[in-house]
């Protein structure tokens, strides 16, 4: 049984996804071994989003600052800070920064071993791998 963690966001590895979008893994496996979940954070610059894609395992979203179109399973909403959204296991879904400040979103996802796959080509890819890019 682990005796917790406490992360200073500072200190947290920058994964650069391409377009000037960062990620910082949070909590997942590499530092909570008996996590159930894997938590982080992504900044889109203005006008960036991540590609329709879907997960293996649902995920929860909430806007920290910016404003962002949110699209899921087909369905389009606009969002600001604090607004959170729920999205079910291999639901397509994108999140676009539609502000003119970043987009800074925390993400949870119920399971340690996440996978993206790309709504465009069906390619399916482990979450923060070298070929999970925008």
């Amino acid at each position: 049984m682990s005796d917790g963690i406490s992360i200073k966001y500072s200190d947290v590895a920058v994964f650069s996804r391409g377009d000037g979008v960062e990620t910082r893994l949070l909590v997942g496996k590499g530092n909570a071994a008996d996590t159930p979940f894997t938590t982080g954070t992504t900044v889109f610059p203005k006008g960036c989003a991540a590609p329709l894609h879907s997960h293996n395992c649902a995920e929860q979203v909430t806007i920290l600052s910016g404003t962002a179109e949110a699209m899921i399973n087909g369905k389009t909403i606009q969002l600001g800070a604090l607004d959170t959204s729920f999205v079910p296991a291999n639901a397509p879904h994108y999140f676009r920064n539609t502000g003119n400040e970043p987009l800074v979103i925390l993400w949870i996802y119920g399971a340690q071993d996440v996978t993206r796959t790309f709504t465009e080509t069906g390619e399916t890819v482990p979450h923060m791998s070298p070929r999970d890019q925008v």
